[in-house]
């Protein structure tokens, strides 16, 4: 109780940008699994983007999702996904052709007594699931160009560099999830990218503003270092960040529970699981990599440097002064 006290009164003063080496190991770490994960296990990308075949049904009798699954590979159809709606069952299949769609119709309302005319069907072709992929990966180009030509308006160029690699590192990360988790990518899992992206600049933007505005007084007789003002300022928005992620990530992490839990697979989970782990991500970003980056990239500058090694050599001959000092008064 006593340091959310401390925290909330803004009374402890956390070293980020000190730790930068520990960040950059972490953030390091996390994209090699990620990426490992998209590139072993990759995507697994929903009907609506490969195409395929839907089943929707709801059996008379409580079965399990495995003798549906066996069901279906009985019949010689290859890894169809199996997930449950509340009662109902969905299970997505490869394009099957129409003879092998109505005998598997007959199959489900046979084996689980379910009259053939509810048992749901829905037909996505190739083309159409390209097309759908086609349109999913331009609106993510057109989102982050939007994003790239804001940046580079309201921020410096370096703010605006940190803050997309950030923006980057999130859906990067977000997406690795998603291949080692196994989770299907469907359109709600889109959005659910286009949203955290939209939290995680929304953040960063809360942060460089206040960074910008104390740097901003920063001079030739300045006391602090560009990476101290910085830190200051991130101290600053840290409960303010704080409670921005936590205020989100608690309804989502409920959608999820209740998703994954009690509704079974659907919107819910798909949207639900991009939100919560970008959320988490986004915060952690915004505070252990945009602002780290952005120092690395401002303490290389001229006039950030004279700074520096004013203030160590004035700390330096304080020292030497106090040591000297201290000698005198044993001698």
């Amino acid at each position: 109780m006593g340091l959310g006290r401390r925290l909330y009164r803004g009374e402890i003063d956390v070293d980020f940008v000190g730790k930068w080496r520990l960040w950059y190991g972490l953030s390091g770490l996390l994209l090699v699994i990620s990426l490992a994960g998209l590139l072993i296990n990759g995507l697994n990308l929903g009907v609506e983007f490969k195409g395929g075949s839907v089943f929707s049904f709801k059996p008379q009798s409580s079965v399990s999702i495995e003798e549906v699954r066996g069901t279906f590979s009985d019949q010689g159809v290859h890894q169809p996904i199996v997930q449950t709606a509340g009662e109902r069952y969905r299970v997505t299949t490869e394009t099957l052709s129409e003879s092998t769609t109505l005998k598997m119709q007959d199959v489900i309302s046979k084996e689980y007594g379910v009259p053939v005319d509810e048992v749901n069907i829905q037909s996505i072709g190739a083309s159409w699931g390209g097309e759908v992929s086609e349109k999913a990966w331009m609106g993510l180009g057109v989102f982050m160009l939007a994003i790239i030509l804001y940046l580079s308006m309201a921020f410096e160029p370096k703010m605006a560099l940190a803050a997309i690699v950030a923006l980057v590192h999130d859906l990067v990360i977000t997406a690795g999830v998603y291949a080692w988790s196994g989770f299907e990518v469907t359109p709600a899992t889109l959005l659910g990218f286009l949203t955290i992206l939209g939290y995680s600049l929304y953040d960063a933007v809360v942060v460089f503003d206040m960074i910008k505005e104390v740097t901003a007084k920063l001079g030739t007789t300045s006391k602090q270092t560009y990476s101290m003002a910085a830190n200051d300022a991130l101290n600053h928005t840290l409960i303010r960040s704080l409670n921005t992620s936590l205020v989100a990530i608690l309804p989502v992490a409920a959608i999820l529970f209740i998703g994954t839990t009690v509704l079974g697979a659907g919107t819910l989970k798909d949207l639900s699981l991009a939100l919560f782990v970008g959320m988490v991500v986004g915060t952690y970003s915004s505070l252990c990599v945009a602002t780290p980056l952005l120092v690395t990239l401002k303490e290389r500058e001229p006039k950030y440097q004279a700074i520096a090694r004013r203030i160590a050599s004035t700390s330096g001959a304080k020292g030497a002064k106090g040591s000297k000092s201290a000698a005198t008064a044993n001698g």
